[in-house]
């Protein structure tokens, strides 16, 4: 390789946390012989609460660089957290996906967090979190909610997509043999389009673990989000460590969610719709609108934002094109 090559490589080595976010925390949650710990990540101290809830597969990190730039322009606090079953967050009942039990998740780690009246919140979810975001704000979970933004799901697309995930499952590296590779695999296989983003967020997407003493990186994705946009052509198996038992942990999470994959979208466009405060949809295409959505949209009772071209990970491969509540409808 020439010195010009080496030099425009691009780097794809991991970036702290701490570059985007004032404090790491885990806050435990239940009774004291019960108890669930989930990984948070806070910015700001004062102003409305951005509550920051990733998509199936993404964790707490994946909002970093949209935290950044959110902080550079609004006077805002953010809290970001790694939902059941991913990150660094611990849970009793791990099978449990239900909409009902990860919704209450948020609920809880909020009080423990701010009491009994938080400050004015901002629900703002992607794809399978933003559905929780949806069924959190419908059910009232969070009495200060003053607003809702639901980034790039739709229940219609979401539920046609639903026979194809196991399918996208199957074509993903089970282990990585170091976490630039991880890295480097999310740019060049179109998971994420940003590196900057990727360097931070991926960190929250795999583990270290052993096999045959040789240290590898394991994806700990208990499921996949329903879009899924990736390279064809980008497969170079010297990216990943090819020892079959690695996998063995992804799949059982894989199998526990999957009865809830449904569940997770059905009715959330008419739940959508009837939210009565301030709601912004942002999509990565006008295509993902299904026929309610659309017909809500055209009576004004939303905001809807188009960010093309964007992949499905729209919090990170465009974080400074977002808009937040200044341009919403009280719908």
């Amino acid at each position: 390789m020439s010195t010009s090559e080496a030099c425009s490589k691009p780097d794809y080595s991991p970036v702290s946390w701490r570059e985007y976010f004032d404090e790491m925390e885990d806050v435990s949650v239940g009774a004291d012989d019960s108890r669930d710990v989930f990984r948070i990540y806070k910015a700001g101290n004062t102003g409305p609460l951005l509550v920051l809830l990733h998509g199936g597969g993404h964790s707490a990190l994946s909002w970093a660089v949209f935290t950044r730039v959110i902080a550079s322009k609004v006077n805002c606090r953010v809290l970001s957290m790694d939902l059941r079953g991913h990150g660094d967050t611990l849970v009793r009942q791990a099978d449990d996906f239900s909409t009902q039990t990860m919704s209450s998740d948020i609920a809880n780690v909020i009080g423990v967090c701010y009491g009994e009246t938080p400050p004015p919140i901002v629900l703002i979810g992607h794809s399978v979190g933003g559905a929780i975001a949806v069924y959190t704000a419908s059910n009232m979970l969070l009495t200060t909610t003053v607003g809702l933004v639901a980034i790039d799901v739709v229940e219609g697309s979401a539920t046609d997509a639903l026979h194809s995930i196991q399918d996208l499952l199957k074509e993903r590296p089970k282990s990585f043999k170091s976490m630039d590779h991880a890295i480097e695999w999310s740019i060049k296989s179109g998971q994420i389009k940003n590196l900057e983003s990727a360097r931070v967020s991926m960190v929250g997407q795999v583990k270290r673990c052993e096999v045959e003493e040789a240290e590898t990186l394991e994806q700990t994705i208990p499921v996949s989000d329903v879009v899924m946009e990736r390279n064809e052509e980008f497969y170079d198996q010297s990216y990943v460590d090819d020892k079959e038992n690695v996998a063995s942990e992804v799949n059982l999470n894989e199998g526990q969610s999957e009865k809830y994959w449904d569940g997770w979208f059905r009715g959330t466009s008419n739940l959508f719709l009837a939210f009565n405060l301030p709601k912004l949809l942002l999509l990565a295409g006008i295509d993902r609108l299904d026929r309610a959505l659309t017909i809500g949209q055209m009576q004004g009772k939303f905001m809807v934002q188009v960010l093309p071209p964007c992949g499905h990970a729209v919090l990170e491969d465009k974080p400074e094109k977002r808009r937040l509540l200044p341009t919403m409808s009280s719908g």
